[in-house]
């Protein structure tokens, strides 16, 4: 069977689409034409007001940069700069930065005696005494001439030779200008012709618990600058310390988890800030995160004194006392339940220090003291807190209950003695 093909059918007058011939080439000429003589306006317009402006300011005194190229091997060059994740962490990279200059090592040499034994039996026992390194501790400069504070139990010994060295490198002998008779303080001091970069003392008045903070020392006196972060964990915490052969007893102590070793002793506990809070102490033998800081207002007072006096002084008053609570009331049969005491040691000491300050006012044992200066003795507020506020030669008013009779007396305070 055919198959049917229709005819195309074209409308009278019809042309395909499309161009003449030579027209496109025509078009393409016209636009590159008018692009490369847009671009040549456009820079010469361009130069022309840059130049123009630049002369305007010139006029007014203000100098427009000159177009510049950056390198690319300067870009390659420069030493990568690591850029905090947050902003707890960013205060304490800044708080190291701005400390760790003023944190230094403090290491203990001594004479020491060594035996020397040898295999003859004819050839009797040498002895030899060398000078040694026996220990070390931290400390950080708190003043431009060359003053450290540190620990006590640091710097001990007179026998004992002290040297300093610095976080840049520098060694220095160092002069132990004051033990504290009380606390686990002591102030020593470096010389040097330039001064010497210091520490900012902060407030301890105001801690928190769970307030950040970051010890720094030098950690088994080998780790120079070594830091730890943790948290203040306790406050007002008594603790019995022991070390370099001292016993003591530890008074309103910061407690923190932030790693304080052997070395770090002396070194100082910082906030945020930068600002020094603590002075590191004590760790607990057998425990885990539990260290010890001397609140640093404790230590600001002794300061003063070492520059003024050249020692550290605290006032006495020589009373033995017991500080009276509800049980001590109750077991006593006293009639109140606060103030201190007058009672005689535990072997046998007498309650009234003989020739002290208390004896030449006339108190005596049995004597309940219930205000120093207008200021209530209480469990919280100790006769020994109270009084390390004043100095030797002070003339203060105590309020003392002796036979159910309160009466006042004037007592001028006395030097305490080491």
């Amino acid at each position: 069977m055919p198959i049917y093909e229709l005819p195309k059918f074209e409308p009278p007058g019809f042309k395909k689409p499309g161009f003449p011939k030579g027209r496109a080439f025509n078009i393409f000429l016209f636009l590159l034409g008018a692009f490369i003589f847009g671009g040549i306006g456009g820079l010469i317009t361009g130069n022309y007001f840059y130049a123009e402006i630049k002369n305007q300011l010139a006029e007014l005194s203000i100098e427009i940069p000159e177009p510049s190229t950056v390198e690319k091997e300067t870009i390659l060059e420069k030493e990568p700069v690591y850029l905090p994740q947050t902003t707890q962490e960013e205060a304490i990279i800044n708080a190291v930065n701005e400390v760790s200059g003023a944190v230094v090592s403090i290491i203990i040499t001594e004479y020491v005696e060594q035996y020397y034994f040898t295999p003859f039996e004819d050839v009797p026992l040498q002895k030899r005494i060398e000078k040694q390194e026996v220990g070390g501790g931290s400390g950080f400069i708190v003043s431009g001439d060359g003053m450290i504070l540190t620990n006590k139990h640091v710097v001990l010994s007179d026998d004992a030779d002290y040297t300093v060295l610095t976080n840049d490198g520098r060694t220095f002998p160092a002069e132990v200008l004051a033990r504290d008779p009380v606390q686990d303080l002591a102030v020593i001091r470096i010389e040097s012709e330039e001064p010497f970069p210091t520490v900012e003392l902060g407030d301890s008045g105001g801690l928190q618990i769970g307030q950040t903070v970051i010890a720094i020392g030098n950690v088994l006196g080998e780790f120079q600058n070594s830091i730890s972060v943790g948290v203040i964990s306790g406050l007002a915490r008594t603790i019995t310390a022991s070390g370099g052969g001292l016993v003591e007893t530890l008074e309103d102590v910061i407690q923190t988890d932030a790693a304080i070793n052997q070395g770090n002793s002396g070194g100082p506990l910082l906030s945020l800030k930068g600002e020094v809070i603590g002075i590191n102490s004590a760790t607990v033998v057998g425990g885990e995160n539990i260290g010890f800081a001397i609140p640093i207002n404790k230590a600001k007072k002794g300061i003063e004194q070492v520059k003024t006096l050249g020692k550290i002084v605290y006032p006495f008053l020589g009373v033995r006392y017991v500080v009276i609570n509800e049980t001590i009331q109750e077991e006593n049969n006293l009639p109140v339940n606060y103030g201190a005491w007058a009672q005689k040691g535990t072997l046998g000491e007498p309650a009234i220090f003989p020739n002290s300050a208390a004896e030449k006012a006339g108190l005596k044992e049995g004597d309940i003291i219930l205000e120093f200066n207008s200021e209530k003795i209480t469990t919280d507020n100790t006769l020994a807190k109270i009084i390390v506020r004043y100095d030797p030669g002070d003339r203060v008013v105590l309020k003392i209950l002796r036979d159910s009779e309160e009466r006042n007396i004037e007592v001028i305070l006395e030097e305490r003695s080491e």
